[in-house]
C-alpha cells in the first residue's frame, strides 16, 4: 500500500462512521498482536454480527475514515491494519464487509496485500486501474 492510500488526509464519513472507524482500527491493532488463528476467529464472529449488506458509497467512506484515523497511530497502520479495521468498523455498525488477504498484481511486481471487499463490487478503496488485479488467498 502506498503512503497516499495508507495516510489519506480526507475526512470522510459521518461522525458515527468516524467513531466506528477509530474503534475498528483500535480493535484491529489489538487483534493483530494475537496469534493469527485468534484474529481470524474474532473476525468471523464480528462479521456474523453484521447482517445488513453495505452499499458501495458507504463502504468507501468507511475505508476512508479508517485510513484517516490511521494517520494518528504512531506505529504501523498499513493495508492489514486498515482493512481489518474497516471490516470491524462495519461490523460495529451492523453491516458486512469481507476481509481479503492475498496478492495485488500490478504491471511489474506482485505485492502481498490485504483489503476490504464487497462481494458484488470488489476491492473497496483500492486503486484498480487497467492491469491491476487482486487475487484473494483467504477471504473472511
Amino acid at each position: 500500500m502506498t503512503s497516499i492510500e495508507a495516510y489519506s488526509t480526507d475526512r470522510t464519513g459521518t461522525p458515527v462512521e468516524r467513531m466506528a472507524a477509530a474503534m475498528g482500527l483500535a480493535l484491529a491493532l489489538v487483534l493483530l498482536r494475537l496469534p493469527f488463528r485468534h484474529t481470524i476467529r474474532a473476525t468471523r464472529l464480528a462479521r456474523q454480527a453484521g447482517r445488513r449488506p453495505l452499499d458501495t458509497a458507504r463502504a468507501e467512506a468507511l475505508v476512508g475514515a479508517v485510513r484517516h484515523t490511521a494517520r494518528w497511530w504512531p506505529g504501523r497502520a498499513a493495508c492489514m491494519e486498515t482493512s481489518l479495521g474497516a471490516v470491524l468498523a462495519a461490523a460495529l455498525l451492523g453491516q458486512q464487509l469481507d476481509w481479503c488477504l492475498g496478492a495485488r498484481f500490478s504491471p511489474p511486481p506482485v505485492q502481498f496485500h490485504a483489503w476490504a471487499d464487497l462481494p458484488e463490487h470488489g476491492p473497496v478503496g483500492e486503486y484498480t486501474a487497467a492491469g491491476w488485479h487482486h487475487h484473494a488467498a483467504l477471504t473472511i
